[in-house]
């Protein structure tokens, strides 16, 4: 267990905690800054790439080998897969207040380095049966987004994992795809294009560690 604690406590949990940290000061600056004291849901700390804070905040606290290697696999994944694929359509990332802007590229890298240290670690699960249970974990933070898309709704505009019901895909391919097909078919190609992505980047690992 002492092992465990120094591998883990000393890069994935201070990682999330500097993460968290640095998320209330953007909820702060963003209120008060920015908004003028009114909370803005669609900053809510719930998208894909706000999950890996969370995930290494957990990761020094998990006892089971099992579940730190699929944790460890979603960072290795879907993590790095959203801190790469951020900078192909960097225009959310630029804030009116240019400190927040040097957050968003910040947290990004960071993701990436999370994700390559994830992929590194020998307890990392580099299994597809590891991955098949990183989708689940995906699908269940989709669900949960959804939920919060629906229910924080009427108290202003919220878009977790963008994939709310009550607004037009806004992302680059998808927005065309969903005006073509509709809103519903752009969101499902979304999260499937997210899942096929995340698969490609399983295979890389595997490919480079096995």
């Amino acid at each position: 267990m002492k092992k465990h604690s120094m591998k883990y406590k000393n890069f994935f949990f201070y990682c999330g905690f500097l993460m968290f940290i640095s998320e209330i000061w953007k909820q702060f600056c963003l209120t008060y800054l920015v908004h003028d004291g009114t909370y803005n849901w669609w900053y809510f700390p719930f998208q894909l790439c706000s999950i890996p804070m969370y995930v290494c905040l957990v990761l020094p606290w998990c006892t089971s080998a099992k579940i730190r290697g699929i944790l460890l696999a979603f960072l290795m994944d879907f993590g790095l897969l959203g801190g790469i694929f951020t900078f192909l359509d960097t225009t959310g990332m630029y804030y009116g207040y240019f400190p927040l802007t040097i957050h968003s590229f910040a947290w990004h890298i960071l993701l990436i380095l999370i994700g390559i240290r994830a992929g590194l670690s020998k307890e990392c699960d580099h299994s597809w049966a590891g991955w098949r249970k990183c989708v689940c974990l995906f699908l269940a933070c989709c669900l949960t987004a959804t939920l919060f898309n629906l229910l924080f709704y009427p108290y202003g505009r919220i878009n977790m994992f963008y994939i709310s019901p009550y607004y037009p895909m806004g992302q680059i391919v998808f927005c065309d795809i969903a005006r073509l097909l509709g809103n519903g078919a752009g969101i499902l190609l979304y999260i499937t294009s997210i899942i096929t992505g995340s698969g490609l980047m399983h295979l890389l690992w595997r490919r480079l560690i096995i």
